[in-house]
């Protein structure tokens, strides 16, 4: 649907735009100067939670995750809004305020909006960032021999499902929630102090998802260590009791042929990295000579990352 206009805006015609979409990466590009480029990204999408308050945090955090994953800091934010009208004032406001202090706790300012009537609640941001033009991470640029280290756990989005069946355990809900509302800035700036040579973030298009287009982008095959992959409390019961959401099945279609799985792997748990994820954490390809130093930063700090897998030559996913 992109093709036709993506050639609207070739990029000899745009020498300053350094990531749209002929290239095609978690956020756009747009140099303003040698040393100031504009990071701008948008993301909504209706409520994963029960609470109002957890529901704008969680977007918030979201939308702004795509600035971290190309290296930047957030700036400016706009809120992106859809309410039904019988919705109560003080639910819309507490969705508000959960935006906008995540916002705030990003280091940037919310500075308007829009809104329209809609049959469901939607939340979400359009959100700047910036950065050096030099220090842009992408999704492409993995090397053979780098460690695939991941910042945060999997499996939100069957615990998510699994609450809007009524079936969740509150502590899974919980953790969940407090996963999604951590904001990546932390992780980005201690990746930042290292090396990465691609990044990107783990959201809809789930794990495989996500790093397929890593492996499309870059030219290599990601091979990732099922043992080694964090999850949160119950995704794995869940998984197993098979209280998959729709855009499980949907992400299989679209990526299975390029994922090579070892062949003791049950179907659950291969289905289980294949589930959408929401505020998920950063995946970044770390040349492996920098690993120790990067695993010593997040230790020192407190912040948790996973060494879950490699880049190797060739081409597609494996997960071993």
């Amino acid at each position: 649907m992109l093709r036709p206009l993506a050639g609207m805006f070739q990029a000899e015609r745009y020498p300053n735009l350094l990531v749209g979409l002929e290239i095609s990466d978690d956020a756009a590009v747009y140099r303003i100067s040698d040393e100031v480029a504009v990071i701008q990204t948008v993301d909504f999408f209706t409520p994963v939670v029960d609470d109002p308050y957890d529901y704008g945090a969680i977007a918030a955090a979201n939308a702004m995750s795509d600035i971290y994953a190309m290296g930047g800091e957030v700036t400016l934010a706009l809120n992106i809004c859809g309410f039904p009208p019988e919705l109560p004032d003080e639910v819309t406001g507490e969705i508000l305020r959960g935006g906008a202090e995540k916002i705030a706790e990003a280091g940037g300012v919310l500075a308007g909006g829009h809104t329209i009537d809609a049959k469901e609640p939607l939340y979400g941001l359009a959100v700047m960032g910036l950065i050096h033009p030099d220090r842009v991470w992408t999704k492409g640029g993995g090397q053979p021999g780098d460690a695939l280290v991941l910042t945060k756990p999997l499996g939100v989005g069957i615990v998510t499902t699994a609450l809007k069946g009524g079936v969740a355990q509150p502590a899974h809900v919980a953790e969940a929630v407090a996963s999604m509302g951590r904001l990546n800035r932390d992780a980005a700036r201690l990746i930042g102090r290292v090396e990465t040579h691609a990044c990107t973030d783990i959201t809809g298009f789930a794990l495989l998802g996500h790093g397929y287009e890593m492996v499309h982008k870059g030219g290599v095959r990601l091979r990732f260590f099922f043992d080694k992959l964090p999850f949160v409390a119950g995704a794995v019961r869940y998984a197993e009791d098979n209280l998959f959401p729709g855009g499980s099945c949907n992400n299989q279609r679209a990526y299975e042929q390029h994922v090579d799985f070892a062949p003791g792997l049950s179907e659950e748990m291969q289905l289980l990295l294949f589930t959408p994820e929401t505020s998920g954490g950063l995946l970044a390809a770390v040349p492996r000579g920098k690993l120790n130093a990067l695993c010593a930063l997040f230790a020192a700090t407190g912040q948790q990352c996973w060494v879950v897998g490699e880049v190797a030559a060739g081409e597609g996913i494996e997960v071993v």
